[in-house]
């Protein structure tokens, strides 16, 4: 029966291993293996975690700075090997992802963000929207690092660029989009008017985002962050500054947990 794993049927969420026991296409200490084996592998410079699906219901991801092409490499495999079919690696830079593919690594990569996916961005799993939204365009390889991480995890993503306080007519034009949206991302730079703009015209949670965009006395950034953390409007919370991944990941959570919720209102299977 261990042959069972064997097959591409790999489990990574405790729900879908119980839903596979009670669908009698796992057998009680099949269940009780998959849940026991070992939570990470120790590959000497990484420890990888091949248990954070379970545990928080999204995979390990890899922070791509300081991190040699090598290593890299060297982690997917491993999480390759353990059926992640997607991988999400995050500030890689170009000389090191054009190293990754002389290496024989197959991936995507995205300039603007400084991203690269291993494998495909899958559809989305979950009903609703993230709306992302940026003060200015120079703000904008903040906010794909936002969006992709959170299309990754399997979330539908709107973007609304270049809608800053300066036009707020921009941003009004869209009100419709700002209303109907589970989570929203404000990303922006210079004084980080947009969040309690956002905050203020919303119904739902807004993640702030601050940029190291500005001119001196912006303070790469500690400007907008400080503005953003004494935000008037209710409902803001703040990640660190150019932190779009922080961002991507926290909506992603709070829109995976409206449809768990909808999920158990409904009556639907958990």
């Amino acid at each position: 029966m261990i042959l069972f794993y064997r097959v591409k049927f790999y489990l990574n969420d405790v729900r879908e291993i119980l839903q596979a026991v009670r669908e009698k296409n796992l057998t009680v200490d099949e269940a009780l293996l998959k849940l026991r084996e070992k939570p990470f592998k120790d590959i000497g410079f990484a420890k990888i975690d091949l248990h954070r699906k379970i545990r928080r219901g999204t995979c390990e991801v890899i922070y791509g700075a300081g991190k040699t092409p090598e290593q890299i490499a060297e982690i997917i495999k491993v999480m390759l090997e353990n059926d992640q079919d997607n991988i999400l690696i995050t500030r890689l830079q170009n000389d090191s992802a054009k190293k990754l593919q002389e290496l024989g690594v197959n991936f995507k990569y995205y300039d603007n963000a400084k991203i690269a996916i291993v494998g495909n961005i899958p559809e989305p799993k979950y009903s609703g929207k993230i709306l992302i939204a940026t003060g200015g365009t120079s703000d904008i390889p903040v906010a794909e690092e936002a969006a992709l991480t959170a299309e990754v995890f399997g979330n539908r993503v709107n973007r609304l660029y270049d809608v800053g306080v300066a036009g707020l007519h921009r941003v009004l034009s869209h009100i419709d989009e700002i209303m109907t949206a589970n989570v929203i991302i404000a990303v922006a730079g210079m004084e980080g008017a947009l969040a309690s703009v956002l905050g203020g015209l919303s119904n739902c949670p807004v993640i702030a985002v601050p940029t190291s965009i500005g001119y001196g006395a912006s303070f790469g950034g500690v400007s907008a962050l400080l503005a953003m953390l004494n935000s008037c409007a209710s409902g803001v919370s703040v990640v660190n500054i150019d932190n779009g991944f922080g961002a991507g990941y926290l909506a992603g959570m709070i829109n995976r947990n409206i449809n768990i919720n909808l999920n158990k209102n409904s009556g639907g299977e958990k």
